[in-house]
Order: C-alpha cells, then structure tokens, then sequence
C-alpha cells in the first residue's frame, strides 16, 4: 500500500503538494473501484520558477501548464500505481469544484470562489489521483474566512465583480480593459484573490497570476 507520506513526497519533488483528500461516495462522481482520491496542485513558493523551467513552457504549444499538468501528474500516478485525473480533460468533464468541497480543506468564500485553508483564494488544482485503497487521511482543516474579521475580499475589486450571489465576468474583463485594470488585476492578479491575508502567505509569484489572468482576458 502506497502511503500519503510517500505520495507527498513524489508530489513534492515538482512542487506540488496534495490540497485535500476525502474517500469517495457514490455521489462523488469518482470512476468506480477508486477508494481514495487526492487533488494535487503548486506548491508555493517555487512551483512557477520549475514551471517556467519546464520544456512545455518554451516549446510554442498552447497549454503549457496543462500539457506539463498531464505529464508529471501522468508519470506519478504510474510510478504510484495509480489513476490520474485533470480538471482540464474533456467532457464530459471531472467534477473537481465538487471535489474540492469534499476534501476538508476548500470552501466557498465570503465572494463565492473557492477559498483553502494554505492557499487561500490562490487555489487551483492541477489534477487528482485516484488510489485503489483507502489511505488515511489528516483531520479537516478550518474555512479560513470563518475567523477573518476584516474580510477585505469583499471591498477589494473596484468594479464588485466578484460578489456572494455570483461572478460577474463582463464587469470584471471591462475593467481589465481599462489602465487602472491593466496596473493592477492583469499586472499581477486579481485584487480580490491577493486581498485575501491567507493568499498572502502562500508565496505565489506576482508573474504567475499575470500568466493566468492573460489566459482568462483573451
């Protein structure tokens, strides 16, 4: 049996670390005959200097961190013995907003998105890896917005894109369009997701959310 130690370890050497886990019900969504599944994503800091590192980065083909997404994670779930799973591979598509909820460690925030309890509205996953026993798992963390009392998510985007009832994209993609948007949300990612004091502490690089939020504004 292949334990979350050893697993952590594999993740770790490409600066990935396991963000959650849970054993799967039948309502989960999870293929058949997985008992344990894993959601991977960065480890910060480090996980975009290695990224950028990598040949998929360099070589001109769309879909950099995809294409390195499904080769290391790929490769670790055979080395493992395992099944791997991406949020980026179809349809039908794997529910991994869902999966998250089911991990212990994500809930919605205070603005709807996803919040962690290590990397705060930062949070994105990579893949998932399915094992065919269970593995024990650490205790649940805490929603993190449940003890911040300032709560500066709520104030921190300048047109209120991003609200409890839902995420407006037109609003949020004008303002992109506008100096103030291209300063400040493309330059270095969005205000909200950095106002939060959880994200802060993740250690992720002002150029990678710059990288994504070119991919979400094309």
């Amino acid at each position: 049996m292949t334990g979350l130690t050893t697993i952590a370890a594999h993740a770790g050497q490409a600066h990935l670390d396991i963000l959650g886990g849970f054993h799967p019900a039948p309502e989960d969504g999870v293929p058949d005959g997985i008992e344990t599944l894993l959601l991977l994503g960065p480890r910060e800091p480090g996980f975009w200097d290695m990224m950028t590192a990598a040949p998929e980065f360099s070589d001109g083909s769309p879909d950099a961190i995809d294409r390195w997404s499904r080769r290391v994670i790929g490769n670790m779930a055979c080395d493992l013995g395992c099944k791997a799973y991406f949020p980026f591979a179809g349809p039908p598509w794997h529910p991994f907003i869902r999966w998250a909820h089911r991990s212990g460690h994500a809930w919605a925030s205070e603005v709807g998105i996803l919040v962690h309890d290590r990397a705060g509205l930062m949070v994105s996953y990579r893949g998932a890896l399915g094992l065919r026993e269970q593995v024990a798992l650490p205790p649940p963390g805490q929603r993190p917005c449940d003890t911040c009392t300032d709560k500066p998510c709520l104030t921190a985007c300048p047109v209120n894109a991003l609200k409890p009832e839902g995420y407006d994209i037109p609003a949020c993609k004008s303002h992109l369009d506008t100096e103030q948007g291209q300063t400040t949300c493309m330059a270095a990612g969005c205000l909200v997701r950095r106002a939060c004091p959880v994200s802060q502490g993740y250690g992720r690089t002002p150029a990678q959310s710059a990288y994504h939020m070119s991919y979400f504004h094309r």
